[in-house]
C-alpha cells in the first residue's frame, strides 16, 4: 500500500473548488473552502435540498449554488472537487476533465485533515460496529480527562471542527473519527495516529463495483500511516492485512475478551467493540480504571440493539441500524431468549439463507414489512423445520408498512420473548433513513394497547 501524497494539490486563493451535495458535510466543506480563499461552487440536484440559512450565507459570501442535474460545464476549470459521501467517485469521473487539467477529487474529511495542526487522530472503519466503537473511544478518552472531538461519518464533519478553531474555539487532545468506505475512496493523504478496521463483510455493493473495490476502499485508511503509528484489526481480516502489509505497527484485538464486564451493551459483538476501543485508547494514555468507568456508564446508542420497551414480559428492541445480512447475524447472536424477528426494506445484497442455522432454535416467527419480500421468502421459506414450532400455519407474514407488522409481532410474542426489528436492509423504501425507521418503530410500540 502506498500513500497518494503526490496527488495532493494546494487550493490557493481564487482557485475554483466545486462541492457536490448540500448535505451537512458538503455545506461544511463549502464554508471551509471559502475560508481558505477559494471560489466555491456548490451543486445540489434537488432545488429544495439547500437549507435557507445556508443559501442566505452563500449569497452574502459569494458562494455560487447550482441546482439540477450535474454537467461537465459545472466542473470546468475546477482545481478541486469535493463529492458528497453518497456519490460514488466512479460516477463523478465522466463529468471531469482529464490529463493535466483534471481536478483533484478529495473527500470533505481529506480537505479538513489538511488544515489540522498537530491534533492526533483515532480513526475507525469497518462494515459494522463503527459508531459504537468510536463512541466508546470518545467516552474512554474523556474519562481520562482528555478533550475530544467526535465526528466524521457519525454526524459532525471534521470541517466543522477546523472552522471552530479558526474562529477562536479550543483545540482538542484527540480527534475521534468514524470514516466510511465512501469517504476513504477520496482520501489521499489522511494519516491517523491510530486506525482501526473492525471487520469486513458484504455491504454497499449498490455503491461499489464489487467486494474487491469495497475492501480496497477500507484499507485506504492505512496507506499513509508510518512505523510509529498503530493499526488495529479484527481477527477476521488477518489474511487481508497480510496481503497488504501496512507500515504501521499492527495489533489484532481479541473479540472474545471480556475485560470490562460491567456494561449495558447487549451481545458479544459489543464486547468486541469494547476491547477494540480499549486497545486504541491505551495509545493515548487511558488507564484500565478510566476505561472501566466509561464502559459502565456507557448507554446503548439509539437504533443499535436499543431496548425501547418491555411490555407484558416481552422485550422490544430497535436495531434499525441493522442494514446488512451480517448485521442481522450479529443481532441474533446477542439474544439468549426466543426472538420474533422483524425484517424488510431495500435489500443491499448478501446470503440470507446462510442465517438459517442460527435462526433455528432461536427465532419464533418472522414478520416482514416494506420492500424485499421476494428476497426473504426465497431464502427462508420451504426450509424444513424452520425455525421452531411455529405458532401460525405459515412461517412468515408480510405487511406493506411498519405499524401493522408491529401489531402482528405483538400478537405472536410470548412472555420471555424479544421482538427485534433488525431489518437487514436499508430504510429507503419507506423512510428517509434508518433513524426515521427506528423512531417509527418506537412510536408503533408505544401505541400498542
Amino acid at each position: 500500500m502506498t500513500c497518494d501524497k503526490h496527488m495532493a494539490r494546494t487550493i490557493g486563493k481564487g482557485d475554483l473548488a466545486v462541492v457536490v451535495g448540500a448535505g451537512r458535510s458538503g455545506m461544511a466543506a463549502a464554508r471551509l473552502l471559502h475560508r481558505m480563499g477559494a471560489r466555491v461552487r456548490l451543486l445540489e440536484r434537488n432545488a429544495d435540498g439547500v437549507p435557507a440559512d445556508f443559501a442566505h450565507w452563500a449569497a452574502g459570501a459569494g458562494v455560487e449554488i447550482a441546482t439540477g442535474d450535474h454537467s461537465p460545464a459545472q466542473f470546468e476549470g475546477a482545481r478541486a472537487v469535493v463529492p458528497s459521501p453518497g456519490m460514488a467517485v466512479a460516477a463523478l469521473r465522466p463529468l471531469l476533465a482529464t490529463g493535466p487539467d483534471a481536478p483533484e477529487v478529495l473527500a470533505e474529511m481529506e480537505l479538513a485533515w489538511r488544515q489540522l495542526a498537530d491534533e492526533p487522530v483515532l480513526a475507525v472503519t469497518g462494515t459494522s460496529g463503527k459508531t459504537t466503537t468510536v463512541s466508546l473511544c470518545a467516552a474512554m478518552l474523556r474519562a481520562q480527562g482528555l478533550a475530544v472531538f467526535l465526528g466524521g461519518n457519525i454526524g459532525t464533519p471534521l470541517s466543522e471542527y477546523v472552522l471552530s478553531v479558526a474562529d477562536g474555539g479550543p483545540r482538542v487532545d484527540a480527534l475521534v473519527i468514524e470514516i466510511s468506505s465512501f469517504q476513504l475512496q477520496a482520501c489521499t493523504t489522511f494519516r491517523p495516529r491510530v486506525a482501526m478496521l473492525l471487520n469486513i463483510s458484504e455491504n454497499h455493493l449498490d455503491y461499489h463495483a464489487d467486494m474487491a473495490e469495497y475492501i480496497d476502499a477500507k484499507f485506504r485508511l492505512f496507506r499513509c500511516m508510518e512505523e510509529g503509528d498503530l493499526a488495529i484489526f479484527g481477527e477476521g481480516v488477518r489474511d487481508l492485512v497480510a496481503a497488504r502489509a501496512p507500515k504501521a505497527r499492527t495489533l489484532f484485538f481479541d473479540a472474545g475478551a471480556r475485560r470490562f464486564p460491567r456494561t449495558r451493551l447487549l451481545g458479544g459483538h459489543n464486547q468486541a467493540n469494547i476491547e477494540a476501543a480499549w486497545q486504541a485508547c491505551r495509545e493515548f494514555g487511558v488507564t484500565a480504571e478510566a476505561a472501566e468507568r466509561a464502559v459502565a456508564d456507557f448507554a446503548p446508542l439509539e437504533h443499535r440493539l436499543e431496548a425501547v420497551a418491555e411490555r407484558n414480559g416481552v422485550l422490544w428492541v430497535n436495531d434499525s441500524k441493522c442494514t446488512t445480512v451480517e448485521a442481522l447475524r450479529v443481532a441474533l447472536q446477542a439474544f439468549d431468549r426466543p426472538v420474533v424477528l422483524m425484517v424488510g426494506g431495500k435489500f443491499k445484497g448478501g446470503d440470507l439463507a446462510s442465517l438459517l442455522p442460527l435462526m433455528r432454535g432461536r427465532v419464533r416467527a418472522v414478520v416482514g414489512f416494506g420492500a424485499s419480500r421476494e428476497h426473504f421468502e426465497a431464502a427462508w421459506l420451504g426450509q424444513g423445520d424452520f425455525p421452531m414450532s411455529w405458532p401460525m400455519s405459515w412461517p412468515m407474514s408480510w405487511h406493506d408498512t411498519l405499524e401493522p407488522a408491529v401489531a402482528e409481532a405483538a400478537a405472536l410474542a410470548r412472555p420471555g420473548d424479544a421482538v427485534v426489528m433488525a431489518p437487514a436492509t436499508s430504510s429507503f423504501d419507506l423512510f428517509a433513513n434508518y433513524k426515521e425507521r427506528g423512531h417509527a418503530f418506537r412510536r408503533a410500540v408505544e401505541a400498542l394497547p
